[in-house]
Order: structure tokens, then C-alpha cells, then sequence
């Protein structure tokens, strides 16, 4: 029992010394030359203790806390400071993380679809996540990011309002959440989606459509998803470079298109790197073929990467790279030196480097890492995922849509 007691004793002299020595190296600033003295004292006490007698350990150990309670007098709420430290790294910890090794980024466009989807509906007979619409909405949302968009016309009539500001009324939901309000037939009806998405997956006209809708006529039934949200690795393109197939982000900086900058439309790109500096490309015949840097042969691109593979696959929405009448590459292109060649997915639906050139190599961000909401069949690694064996259909494209 004695030793037990002794044991315990020992061990609160050598938690006084090891508090006195942190305490003096945490609070050095704020501390008066008082305070110091004062700690010193406590750290050296336990060393002029006797440590096999229990009265002169407890004398020591009531000393050093009156001494602490001198210097530092115990605060009614302490633990919130401690809390409000620990907070305080954590943030700190987590904005150099995103600022040097990992960024959150939110697909905006379709241009990468089907690898990577931004807002973009999906209709109810087209989806192939099974999980989706079988869980409550506020799930829907927080787990695949999709919301439902289901209408059906109540009572026959048009579009009411003088005007697109009137016709359509945009409000959001939670501060966050767009949706569209509209009125048909003296009934109001709001879907999700700013206005031009809505009018896009309804069968709504224009701003001015004197079309009459009958009740009981579906206009939508599906879900909108407010796309995929991925981190972008910002570090290993500085170690090892990058290479055709990538999926890279970049900044607009500098960049325009028939005069007007391109940070206009979004200061952050995402797009698939087809062309490294030197690189001659050219397309024929919706094929690209790449003549590297002092090679004299032009070569098909999928003879570069596997990644490229699916693109031209054929199937869920692929459908290789498209030549374009406002760039023609039939002749070829010469990437510039310090310069990369970027071109989307979705090569149909795609604002990329056969419009307005080059990224600079100092406009890079990094590459696509992971994709971390929604959960769908393309949660986790970047472009991991093979193509959803349905044809291509450029008529259409609804293969795009699926989730």
C-alpha cells in the first residue's frame, strides 16, 4: 500500500516538472519574469524532494500547486480556450493541406461528361445507381447530391408572366439550393435548377412559348444532380510532371476567347490533357493523332495512354474527339513550348483548346485525384471507372445523363 502511495506520488513530482517545462516554453511571451521564476522554482522542486518519504512528496506537490495557483490562477472557463486552440490548429492544419497538397473542386460543366458530370439531370427510366429515389429525399441529396424533379401538368394552359423575369422566377432553398418557380394554367409548380437547367430537361419553350400544356401532360420525371465534387492533387504534377491523359485543373488567367477572357465564364477549368509541349496534333475522320516532340510519325492517341481507350469506345457517351469548323486541326496544330493542349470528354459539348489555344504551364493547378461526393458508380479514384455498356447515341446523347 505504502509503495503504491509512493508510486503515485513520484509520478505527480514528474507531471509538475514536465507541465512547469511546457508551460514555460508555450507562455514564454506572455509570461513576466515573476511567472518565470516562479516555474523554475517548480521544476526544480521535485529534483530537492525526498522521494521516498510520503510527507515531504505531498509537502512538495501542495507547494508547487499553491505556486501554480500564483501564476497562473485557474479560469472559470478554461476549456473553452483549450478547445478554441485546438480548433484553431485544426484549421490551420486543414487550409495547408488544401493550400499546398489537396483542393475541393466542384465539377461546372458537362464538357467532361460521362467521366466526370456536372449539373445535369437524369431521368427516372435512364439511371442505373438502384439506391437512387429508394431513400428519402434530404437523403437523395446528401448522398448522391440529387434532388427530385418530378411535374405533371394540374390544369390546361401556358406559360403566364410579361416577361422572362416574370415567367420565371428563380429563389433558392436553404440559402444554397436553386429551384424555379413558373405558373401554368393559374397553377404554380417549382422544380430544382437555376432557369436555363429547368428549361433544359422540361419541355418548357422559351421565355415567350404560347405552347398549351394539357393536364395530366408530364414535364419531367427525374432527378437533378448538382454534379461531382472531387479533390484535386496539387503536388505530385511538381515532382513528376504531366502526362497525356490526365485529367487536369487549371486556371483562366490570361486566356481568351474571340477577345473576351475566359475567367468570365470561370476562373477554374477542368479538362483532359491531349498535347504536351512540342506535340504536333491533328484530327481526322473524329480520330486525334499526336506527333510527339521530334518524332516524324503521327500516331493515334490511344496508342499513348489506356485512358483514351474508353473515350473511344463508343459506348455510355463516349465518342472520341470531334474536329470543329472554328479550329480545323485536319492540318495540324503545334503545341507551344512551357504549354499544354486541352480538350474535354464530352468533345461535342466542349469549350477547350480547339477554341481558345494553350494552357500555360504556370496556369496549372493540379490533377484530378478523387471524387468524394456524390456517392454514384464514379465515387473514389478519378476516371477509374469503365463505360456503361450502352451505344452512343449522338442523337441523343441520353447515355450522358445516367448516374
Amino acid at each position: 500500500m505504502i509503495f503504491s502511495k509512493k508510486h503515485k506520488l513520484r509520478k505527480e513530482l514528474k507531471k509538475l516538472k514536465i507541465h512547469a517545462r511546457h508551460t514555460l516554453i508555450v507562455d514564454d511571451d506572455i509570461l513576466s519574469d515573476k511567472q518565470k521564476k516562479l516555474l523554475l522554482e517548480i521544476e526544480k522542486a521535485p529534483a530537492n524532494c525526498d522521494i521516498n518519504s510520503i510527507e515531504a512528496m505531498q509537502e512538495t506537490i501542495n507547494e508547487c500547486n499553491r505556486s501554480y495557483g500564483k501564476i497562473l490562477p485557474p479560469s472559470k472557463h478554461a476549456w473553452i480556450r483549450e478547445y478554441l486552440d485546438v480548433l484553431a490548429v485544426a484549421v490551420a492544419v486543414a487550409f495547408g493541406i488544401r493550400g499546398l497538397f489537396l483542393q475541393p473542386f466542384k465539377i461546372p460543366t458537362s464538357s467532361m461528361q460521362p467521366t466526370l458530370f456536372g449539373i445535369h439531370y437524369i431521368a427516372k427510366d435512364g439511371k442505373v445507381n438502384p439506391l437512387l429515389g429508394k431513400v428519402s429525399a434530404p437523403l437523395d441529396y446528401i448522398l448522391f447530391s440529387c434532388e427530385r424533379a418530378k411535374l405533371k401538368i394540374k390544369q390546361t394552359g401556358t406559360l403566364e408572366g410579361d416577361d422572362a423575369y416574370n415567367i420565371f422566377r428563380q429563389n433558392s432553398r436553404y440559402g444554397i439550393l436553386p429551384y424555379t418557380s413558373f405558373t401554368i394554367g393559374g397553377v404554380n409548380y417549382s422544380l430544382p435548377g437555376a432557369a436555363p437547367k429547368v428549361l433544359e430537361y422540361t419541355s418548357l419553350g422559351k421565355a415567350d412559348d404560347e405552347s398549351t400544356y394539357k393536364t395530366g401532360q408530364e414535364l419531367c420525371n427525374g432527378w437533378l444532380s448538382s454534379g461531382d465534387h472531387l479533390f484535386v492533387d496539387r503536388f505530385s504534377h511538381l515532382l513528376v510532371g504531366l502526362n497525356r491523359g490526365d485529367i487536369v485543373v487549371f486556371n483562366t488567367e490570361k486566356i481568351y476567347y474571340n477577345g473576351r477572357a475566359l475567367a468570365k465564364n470561370g476562373y477554374y477549368y477542368i479538362k483532359r490533357l491531349i498535347g504536351l509541349p512540342g506535340d504536333t496534333l491533328k484530327i481526322m475522320n473524329n480520330m486525334l493523332y499526336v506527333r510527339p516532340k521530334e518524332e516524324t510519325e503521327f500516331k493515334k492517341i490511344t496508342n499513348f495512354s489506356p485512358k483514351f481507350e474508353k473515350i473511344y469506345s463508343n459506348k455510355g457517351g463516349y465518342h472520341g474527339h470531334l474536329n470543329i469548323a472554328a479550329n480545323d486541326m485536319s492540318d495540324g496544330f503545334t503545341v507551344p513550348a512551357d504549354s499544354y493542349f486541352m480538350m474535354g470528354d464530352n468533345s461535342r459539348n466542349s469549350l477547350d483548346s480547339r477554341y481558345w489555344g494553350t494552357v500555360p504551364r504556370k496556369n496549372i493547378v493540379g490533377k484530378a485525384l478523387f471524387i468524394f461526393w456524390p456517392i454514384s458508380r464514379r465515387w473514389g479514384l478519378t476516371d477509374r471507372a469503365a463505360p456503361i455498356q450502352t451505344t452512343t447515341d449522338l442523337g441523343s446523347l441520353k447515355s450522358m445523363h445516367l448516374q
